[in-house]
């Protein structure tokens, strides 16, 4: 085993960063240009996400050389859907920093830990869960969601959905230590002290690592970029649309799965 795979971690956000819907798959891409994809996720015998052929070969180089850690908000039954073209990851995060996998299986440790956290820097999850049930309108919502009892997130009609309800619901979570985060269809309520970086920090402390690169696209990915010393963002999603960067994060123009492949030839680069 090289240096560079004991002393970098390079960890990323999976859903429209390195995987895609196929409601996502071209954005920002014209049919012409349509790539060679590979299904890594069928749920209910349909093929759910994908990325592309040339983005699995990189990944699959970029396992070999260091630590690949996904981190995701998926539940850890969603993650598992998840079969992406390399080792299965020594660490993953899941439930957006609730729950850490160790070679595949739950480090219950960790997650009452993160429950203590909660507990001590944050809102109950019941109060803020009657709170979107009383707001939000049938006439746009789709789904209602509890995760992992750590989080609720809705599924909306996007195209229903009131301009300004995600920015209401974002100043009433505010002050309660909540943050909300719009992503495609899904509206996430995550109570602030649940983070990718939290659980990251405890895969640097537990493997020496000194070097970590991230992506991510959405708002609930800033804190793991932030915690990187390198970062990318694709050119779609909730951090583009709303210009956010950071002068360790670097802003990519390729948008759809194409950013996917993209980001993977950037870690590769630079480890």
């Amino acid at each position: 085993m090289n240096r560079a795979y004991t002393r970098t971690i390079v960890a990323s956000d999976l859903d429209r960063t390195l995987i895609y819907s196929a409601a996502a798959l071209a954005l920002g891409m014209p049919d012409e240009q349509a790539p060679r994809l590979l299904c890594v996720e069928v749920h209910e015998s349909r093929p759910l996400s994908f990325m592309t052929e040339a983005a699995g070969r990189v990944l699959a180089e970029l396992s070999d050389t260091v630590r690949f850690v996904p981190a995701t908000t998926r539940t850890r039954k969603q993650y598992r859907r998840v079969s992406l073209p390399c080792p299965t990851p020594s660490y993953a995060i899941c439930a957006n920093g609730g729950h850490l996998l160790v070679n595949g299986r739950t480090d219950h440790d960790w997650n009452a830990e993160m429950r203590r956290r909660l507990a001590d820097g944050s809102a109950p999850l019941d109060e803020v869960r009657a709170h979107l049930a009383a707001t939000a309108d049938p006439e746009w919502l789709r789904k209602e969601r509890i995760a992992e009892d750590l989080f609720c997130y809705l599924v909306v009609d996007r195209e229903r959905l009131p301009a300004g309800w995600v920015k209401e619901l974002t100043a009433w979570a505010d002050p309660l230590g909540w943050t909300v985060s719009l992503q495609g269809r899904k509206i996430y309520a995550v109570p602030r002290p649940l983070s990718k970086s939290a659980a990251l920090a405890e895969v640097v402390r537990r493997t020496g690592a000194d070097r970590i690169l991230a992506a991510g696209d959405s708002l609930l990915d800033v804190d793991l970029l932030l915690a990187a010393d390198a970062g990318w963002t694709p050119g779609h999603g909730e951090l583009s649309d709303t210009g956010w960067t950071a002068p360790t994060v670097t802003a990519l123009p390729t948008a759809g799965v194409a950013a996917g492949e993209h980001i993977l030839r950037e870690f590769l680069t630079h480890v």
